[in-house]
């Protein structure tokens, strides 16, 4: 059978097993192994456990749990609240300044977390009903959080950077460089919007309520301060030579676990038990799926479907842009409806000798990449941030948070399309630190 039609069905059959509500890992290794036996015989199964333990065996993954401790540590505490507070204290006479100190929250606990969904409920949960007691609409309230969530996978450290890093065998130092102007840009953005939003709603330093004296804001600095120094260690031993990515996040999550302990007093054992089984729980759910997408990138090799498809889009010749763009849908639409974990182990290896054999930089794909999934997000079916945000205030519609995040994916294809104009926007700064990319 050609590889293209082996292709297709596996695409069909794919969606067809992840759309029953099986959990991706298995859904994928279903299907990889279901094809290895029909086109190969029972004599596949002999490398399914070898292929499987060697999309593992990477020294690399050691930083995924890290990161995660590190993120649950400071989700776990109350440094989302005083990160906001911090945030609205500075700018509150700022038109707009609420919502825009939302966003910056969000930003910083990103970096801090690395998970969006942790961030939408960590900043959500106070930034939601402040804003709404203020009279913002509830789209915009609920829709700038549901945006500002996403920042938190191509903002460093990012665990889907690691992951594209693994999947695609590059750097991921300076593929977290790599999104540091962009993120910095998308925030910008967002910020962007947010003020146009107030100003349009006539929102002005007389509609502010409340005063914050020096010493108030100045009080609550202390308490987050510590872990912004935290991302700048991070940052600063990752690319300063000092330490691997793995180094960097073991030393990160002890501080952080360091940190809540002194400032927040989360030191008892029961807390610091379920910091560390959440941490697992998540940890196991990822690399179970890079374990399994290992597996199915085999089969579709072993098909050769990879080499077929490579081939064909190559040798439709036609403008790069044009092919770029074909990805980009092709992106937004997987984003729609598998995780960003999933799409990337699943389609990264495929599309990256095809960019860089029509001359574009893998470093600045990962970002475009990056930012069509943080588009998916926030929008359905799978859409978790908008599930988070629902809950937090369930009294708000799903489709009034989907339209109140629909600007704010925009402003993300704006973010797109300027990296196209612009390259120099992803790739200045991991060339300026580590050099030309090999």
């Amino acid at each position: 059978m050609d590889p293209l039609i082996i292709g297709l069905l596996v695409v069909v059959t794919t969606l067809s097993v992840l759309a029953t509500g099986i959990p991706v890992a298995f859904g994928l290794g279903l299907v990889a192994v279901a094809f290895l036996v029909a086109f190969e015989g029972l004599g596949a199964l002999d490398v399914v456990a070898e292929t499987f333990f060697g999309g593992l065996a990477e020294f690399a993954l050691v930083s995924i749990p890290l990161f995660i401790v590190m993120g649950a540590a400071v989700a776990s505490s109350p440094a989302g609240k005083d990160l906001y507070e911090a945030l609205d204290r500075w700018l509150h006479r700022v038109p707009g300044g609420l919502i825009i100190s939302n966003i910056g929250a969000c930003a910083i606990f990103a970096a801090l977390s690395g998970s969006s969904p942790a961030t939408c409920a960590a900043i959500g949960k106070m930034g939601i009903p402040e804003m709404r007691a203020r009279g913002f609409p509830d789209g915009l309230a609920t829709g700038s959080i549901a945006a500002g969530g996403t920042l938190g996978i191509l903002i460093p450290p990012s665990i889907t950077m690691i992951v594209y890093g693994i999947a695609t065998e590059t750097s991921i130092g300076r593929l977290f460089l790599a999104g540091v102007l962009p993120g910095l840009l998308l925030t910008v953005l967002f910020m962007a919007w947010s003020l146009f939003i107030a100003h349009r709603h006539g929102y002005s330093l007389k509609n502010l309520a409340g005063h914050f004296t020096w010493r108030q804001k100045l009080e609550i600095l202390p308490r987050v301060l510590p872990f912004l120094a935290i991302i700048v260690g991070v940052l600063y031993v990752l690319y300063g030579g000092v330490a691997t990515p793995s180094e960097a996040a073991g030393v990160g999550a002890l501080f952080c676990l360091l940190l809540v302990a002194v400032i927040y007093g989360v030191w008892q054992p029961s807390k610091i038990w379920k910091i560390l089984s959440e941490s697992m729980r998540e940890s196991v759910m990822i690399l179970m799926i890079i374990g399994a997408s290992a597996l199915f990138s085999f089969t579709l090799s072993s098909l050769f479907v990879t080499q077929s498809v490579a081939q064909f889009i190559v040798e439709l010749a036609v403008n790069k842009w044009a092919l770029m763009g074909l990805i980009n849908l092709f992106l937004l639409v997987a984003g729609f409806f598998l995780p960003p974990v999933a799409v990337i182990l699943m389609t990264a290896p495929i599309l990256l000798p095809i960019i860089t054999q029509v001359g574009f930089d893998p470093y600045w794909f990962a970002v475009i990449f990056t930012i069509n999934m943080e588009i998916g997000l926030i929008t359905p079916p799978v859409g978790l941030n908008l599930y988070v945000i629902n809950a937090i205030v369930p009294d708000v519609k799903l489709p009034t948070v989907l339209m109140g995040a629909l600007p704010f994916m925009l402003c993300m294809v704006v973010a797109i399309l300027l990296l196209c104009l612009f390259p120099a926007i992803a790739t200045w700064l991991p060339t300026y630190l580590m050099g030309p990319a090999l």
